[in-house]
C-alpha cells in the first residue's frame, strides 16, 4: 500500500510531493513514483529502512529520475504520514517550478581536505543563488554515514562556506544494530561519505532545532577518552560506565539504550547546552558516544520534560506564522527509544502528523556547524511569498 499526500489538516496544501511504501513490497519504485505525481521535481530523497534493498531502490529510482538529483541514506526508523512508522521506504519530492537544488558527494570523508570541500560548497551555493533570484529563501541539507565518526569534523567545515543558508542535517541509520549505514547521491551508494543539498526556493522557510532536555545539577569530567573512536574510558578518574551509573542512580550492570535515552548528557557551548548522547557500553566498561568528546570536557547530567507536551509547544509556536505546507525533520532514535519507553509514540506520532512532518531516525543531527544528539532538526516550509505564483 502506498501513502499518497493527505493534505495539510489546516487546510494548506503540501509544498512537498511525499510517498511511503513498505521496505518488502515488490512494486515499491513504481508506486513511489505514483505517490511523487507527475510534475517535473528538482530534487528526491529517499529515506530508506535498513530492511530495503537499498543498491536497487536508488538506482531503480534514479533510471526514473535521470534529470533530478536522487539523494538517499539509510535510516534508523522512518516518519511517514502517520508518524513513526519502521520498515517503510519514505520518498519526499521537491517540485521544480518552486525549488532550484543542487547536490555534492562529498567522498572519503577520513581523507578529504577541508579547503577542497570549501571551495566546491562555495562555488556551487553561489552559483544556485545567482541563478535563481526569483527563490530568494535557501538552506542545506547533510546526509552523512552515521557510522563515519565524522560528522563534527564535516559540519565544522562546510558551514562557513555556507554563509547565510542555514544548515540541518541527519546521520544515517541501521536501525539499532549499528553495522552498515549508507548514504547516496544519484545511484551511487557510499560509506564513509556525506551528501551535502543545497536548496533555493519562492516558500518562506525556516530550519529549527528542538530538544526537550533540562540540565541538572549533577556533573561530571571526562578524565579519560580515545576521541577518534568517541570513547570515554574514566569520569571524575573512575571507570566511566560504573560512574555514569552512580551518578544517574542506576545499576552499572543493567546499563541499556532506555538508561542513556533518558539520562543524556549535555556539554555547555556559547549559552546553550547541547546534548552528547551515549551510545552503548563496550566489552571494557568505557563509554560510547554517539558524537565528540574528550579529555577535560564537562558533561552535566539532563533530565526531560515531558515529550508529547514539549513537542506539541515547540511545534506550534513553528506553525504560528501561518501556512505551514511541510516539515522535513531529522529525529535523534533516542527520542523515539525514549518515547517507547514512556509509551509516549502514539502521542508523538498524532503531533508529527499534525503538523505535517516527515523524514527519519537518525544516529545524530546537524544544526549549523554543529552535530548534536537526542534531537530533531529540520526545516519548516510554509506557503509561498505574497504576490509570486
Amino acid at each position: 500500500m502506498v501513502h499518497k499526500d493527505r493534505g495539510a489538516p489546516s487546510g494548506a496544501q503540501h509544498s512537498l510531493c511525499r510517498a511511503q511504501v513498505s521496505a518488502h513490497d515488490p512494486r515499491a519504485v513504481d508506486k513511489l513514483r505514483a505517490g511523487l505525481g507527475p510534475d517535473p521535481l528538482a530534487l528526491v530523497i529517499l529515506f530508506i529502512s535498513p530492511q530495503a534493498d537499498f543498491q536497487a531502490t536508488v538506482s531503480s529510482i534514479r533510471a526514473h529520475y535521470l534529470h533530478t538529483d536522487v539523494v538517499a541514506c539509510t535510516t534508523a526508523g522512518e516518519i511517514g504520514a502517520g508518524g513513526y512508522v519502521e520498515g517503510e521506504i519514505i520518498a519526499v519530492g521537491f517540485p521544480a517550478d518552486h525549488f532550484a537544488t543542487t547536490s555534492i558527494l562529498i567522498d572519503g570523508l577520513s581523507e578529504q581536505t577541508p579547503q577542497g570541500v570549501l571551495d566546491r560548497i562555495a562555488l556551487a551555493r553561489l552559483a544556485l543563488q545567482e541563478g535563481n533570484l526569483d527563490k530568494p529563501h535557501g538552506f542545506a541539507f547533510l546526509a552523512i554515514d552515521g557510522l563515519s565518526l565524522r560528522e563534527d569534523t564535516l559540519t565544522s567545515v562546510i558551514a562557513p562556506a555556507l554563509r547565510d543558508m542555514p544548515l540541518f542535517g541527519g546521520s544515517a541509520g541501521d536501525g539499532m544494530d549499528f553495522a552498515h549505514t549508507v548514504v547516496s547521491l544519484n545511484g551511487a551508494v557510499r560509506q564513509d561519505a556525506a551528501v551535502l543539498t543545497m536548496i533555493q526556493t519562492d516558500h518562506r522557510t525556516k530550519v529549527f532545532s528542538i530538544d526537550h532536555l533540562v540540565p541538572t545539577e549533577k556533573q561530571m569530567v571526562v578524565t579519560g577518552a580515545d576521541p577518534d573512536r568517541r570513547i570515554v574510558k574514566s569520569i571524575n578518574a573512575e571507570p566511566a560506565a560504573r560512574e555514569y551509573a552512580r551518578l544517574v542512580g542506576k545499576d552499572p550492570d543493567q546499563l541499556d539504550r532506555f538508561t542513556f535515552a533518558s539520562h543524556p548528557v549535555v556539554v555547555r557551548i556559547g549559552d546553550s547546552h547541547h546534548v552528547r548522547a551515549i551510545q552503548q557500553v563496550n566489552e571494557a566498561g568505557e563509554l560510547v558516544f554517539f558524537s565528540a568528546i574528550d579529555e577535560g570536557m564537562v558533561l552535566t547530567v539532563a533530565e526531560p520534560r515531558n515529550m508529547a507536551e514539549h513537542l506539541q509547544e515547540q511545534l506550534d509556536q513553528i506553525a504560528e506564522s501561518g501556512g505551514l505546507t511541510d516539515i522535513l525533520g531529522c529525529d535523534c532514535v533516542l527520542r523515539r527509544i525514549q518515547a517507547e519507553q514512556i509509551q509516549a509514540t502514539r502521542d508523538l506520532s498524532d503531533i508529527l502528523a499534525s503538523h505535517k512532518v516527515i523524514g527519519f531516525s537518525t544516529y545524530g543531527e546537524q544544526i549549523g556547524p554543529l552535530h548534536v544528539n537526542h534531537t530533531m532538526t529540520g526545516v519548516a516550509i510554509y506557503a509561498q511569498d505574497p504576490g509570486r505564483s
